[in-house]
């Protein structure tokens, strides 16, 4: 006789996984955060290289929430079949993963090197094609604890009462097991706590990653129980891992070099250095690292900046909203870092372009890889 399953509809009882199975699902989540305190402690540098935009960190994150919307559509597929009518919360979760994988990298603007619409140039503080960084601080932060809380604790926990089951098998939701709780109360604590700098990249690769597991939990087709679990686990977080890397790997390497480019944008940071730089010191202050339009709002530099080399270029061709905000050839905001140490006795300030490949390879200190820069300033302090 068979030992297995045949597809249980979402709903009839809260989805549980074999205590292997959570094991292995939570120790898979909660290495991130151990290996993210390590590798700031010991290489901050390099912590600091992980964590960047189009960074493997953050191409895992996308690859987690997308193999999370396929996933969660199969079980609304299933569940459609299974006599359940439309699922439309299921389908809801699917799409929700699937926006906030296109969210993670913008739409695919850095990859593939598309200039936004002027409104997200000036009102999104990234300068960049999403939504979630249009939202003020306070409502983006009360969002993600809400998804965090309400999704990976409270809704588990509600779905252990008989009620709250009675509700599920109307509406048709997918519950997210019990079991996979530890690994959201982590998450949850690693953001109200933020223990490190981007505390919050490692929050959403593990919030991904636990809404994946959450859809893998599911026996979506009559296989035997527990090492399915095991395997589906398995298998998504491989695919999310060599995606991931793969993809990091592609958007590095993939943009060759472009004369024309590369001189443009060494011509317009000539210029922007020019403005950047008054009787031989530039005009930021130590501690600033941010996107030239930024820095020129909260500063109050616009009108001065409006007036400077680099807006005048516009009369030479370059394009209008280029200039207006501060956007480099690969239609890239351009950045200001101003650092200073006492411990290493040095301080130094450049203004740079992330170059072809769209994504920042400079470090505190230096413009390294594929990045095009000016130093405004080095010197011993």
């Amino acid at each position: 006789m068979s030992n297995s399953k045949p597809f249980q509809p979402a709903g009839t009882n809260p989805v549980q996984l074999t205590a292997v199975a959570a094991i292995l699902a939570n120790l898979l989540i909660l290495v991130f955060p151990l290996a993210a305190s390590l590798i700031e402690r010991t290489d901050s540098e390099l912590y600091y290289v992980l964590v960047q935009e189009d960074g493997s960190l953050e191409w895992m994150t996308f690859w987690a929430f997308m193999l999370a919307a396929v996933g969660f559509w199969l079980i609304a597929r299933q569940q459609r079949r299974a006599g359940q009518g439309t699922p439309w919360l299921t389908l809801g979760v699917a799409l929700f993963c699937f926006v906030v994988a296109m969210e993670e990298i913008s739409w695919g603007q850095r990859v593939l090197g598309y200039r936004p619409p002027e409104y997200f140039l000036k009102e999104n503080f990234q300068q960049e094609l999403n939504i979630h960084n249009v939202m003020s601080t306070d409502i983006r932060k009360l969002a993600l604890k809400g998804t965090i809380l309400g999704y990976g604790i409270v809704l588990p926990l509600l779905g252990l009462a008989e009620p709250i089951r009675k509700l599920a098998r109307r509406l048709g939701p997918q519950i997210p097991p019990v079991a996979l709780i530890p690994a959201f109360a982590v998450t949850y604590w690693i953001y109200e706590s933020y223990p490190w700098r981007f505390s919050g990249e490692i929050v959403e690769l593990m919030l991904g990653l636990g809404f994946l597991f959450a859809a893998c939990a599911p026996k979506l087709v009559a296989i035997p129980a527990g090492r399915s679990e095991m395997s589906r686990i398995a298998v998504g977080f491989g695919a999310t891992f060599l995606l991931g890397m793969a993809s990091f790997a592609y958007s590095h390497y993939s943009a060759g070099e472009d004369p024309a480019r590369l001189a443009a944008a060494r011509t317009e940071l000539e210029a922007l250095a020019n403005d950047f730089t008054r009787r031989g010191r530039p005009i930021s202050k130590c501690g600033v690292h941010k996107r030239v339009f930024s820095w020129a709002e909260k500063y109050r530099q616009l009108d001065t900046l409006a007036q400077g080399r680099f807006a005048s270029l516009a009369e030479q061709g370059l394009p209008e909203a280029r200039a207006q905000y501060f956007i480099d050839p690969w239609n890239s905001p351009l950045w200001i870092r101003h650092k200073c140490s006492r411990s290493r006795g040095r301080e130094i300030a450049f203004i740079y372009s992330f170059g072809p490949n769209r994504r920042r390879d400079s470090t505190d200190w230096e413009i390294q890889g594929d990045d095009v820069g000016i130093v405004l300033v080095e010197r011993a302090r």
